[in-house]
């Protein structure tokens, strides 16, 4: 499972889980090197691996530099499917709503290394979606936003029927355009939730980043 740590790779490995015919052997997620964080995400690699375990899977992490160039994005992922607990694996599976050229690359970069990609929430509905996020039991924190489409006071904030309420015309219910990022910490894949709170909400590289901290176990 390509795994991004926030909403639309939660649903879909949901949705995974509730078909017998597939099983989730491994979640694979880039870390940005020099920050140890989640890729655009911004979710420290401490969370991931509080993710990981909660969800009882591995974790096959693929680090790239800041503003990694292409050709070296795909030899760190080359590797990474090289990845003994993954090497085997057929089907890779992403959180992809409608964006046709994301998906076109990753599709290519799969079936160049000889795997498939499937993609359980393609072509639905984001605001419906969006909903049933909700309305399922999933609870998520905007950790990333793209001040030039919303405002920074997004950053921080619960993704909850309120936040739905308030985004700005012509934003994408489930972010798909890259308005912004999010971090799942409670839902139907967690037996239990993982205790964070929001932090220090801070300005780089042209993006609104919210920091998330573990709160300490009760």
């Amino acid at each position: 499972m390509s795994w991004s740590g926030g909403k639309d790779s939660a649903l879909a490995l949901w949705r995974l889980r509730q078909n017998p015919a597939f099983d989730v052997r491994a979640l694979l997620t880039t870390i940005t090197e020099g920050y140890d964080r989640i890729s655009m995400h911004a979710i420290r690699a401490g969370i991931l691996t509080r993710q990981a375990s909660e969800i009882g899977v591995p974790v096959v992490r693929v680090p790239i530099p800041p503003d990694c160039p292409d050709a070296l994005y795909q030899e760190r992922m080359s590797e990474a499917l090289d990845d003994p607990r993954i090497a085997d694996v057929f089907h890779f599976a992403f959180g992809d709503l409608f964006l046709e050229d994301v998906r076109a690359y990753r599709e290519s970069q799969l079936t160049a290394a000889g795997k498939r990609g499937i993609f359980p929430l393609w072509g639905e509905d984001t605001a419906d979606l969006a909903r049933s996020f909700i309305k399922d039991g999933f609870r998520a924190i905007l950790t990333c936003v793209d001040p030039r489409r919303m405002d920074s006071s997004f950053a921080g904030r619960y993704f909850d029927e309120s936040l739905l309420r308030d985004l700005p015309e012509g934003v994408d219910p489930c972010g798909e355009n890259g308005e912004f990022h999010t971090l799942v910490f409670e839902g139907p894949i967690f037996p239990r939730p993982i205790r964070v709170e929001v932090g220090e909400v801070v300005r780089r590289a042209g993006f609104v980043f919210c920091d998330v901290l573990t709160k300490p176990e009760e």
